[in-house]
């Protein structure tokens, strides 16, 4: 019986503040990344094989592209006014 790990991550990453955002997803399997979307590049890249698979398939759905295209307001600009306030010196 094997233990099997499935996680997905989330990045920000800003310079100047708002001004130029980029948002990364991760999916790996057992310390692995498999499949990477990164909105600077704006489609799903698979590392793996079976990442390639999972890739192909979700940069064929126009939706599923347009909300990841998306987080980069939606998660991360939207996320950075929430926690300005507390990221700063005062």
């Amino acid at each position: 019986t094997g233990v099997f790990q499935e996680m997905k991550t989330r990045e920000c990453h800003f310079i100047n503040g708002t001004e130029n955002v980029r948002y990364v997803r991760r999916d790996i399997y057992n310390r692995k990344q498999y499949m990477i979307f990164d909105s600077d590049v704006g489609v799903f890249v698979g590392d793996t094989p079976y990442g390639e698979i999972q890739a192909w398939c979700r940069n064929r759905d126009p939706e599923i592209l347009e909300d990841h295209r998306a987080a980069v307001d939606t998660f991360c600009r939207a996320g950075y006014e929430l926690a300005a306030p507390f990221l700063t010196a005062h």
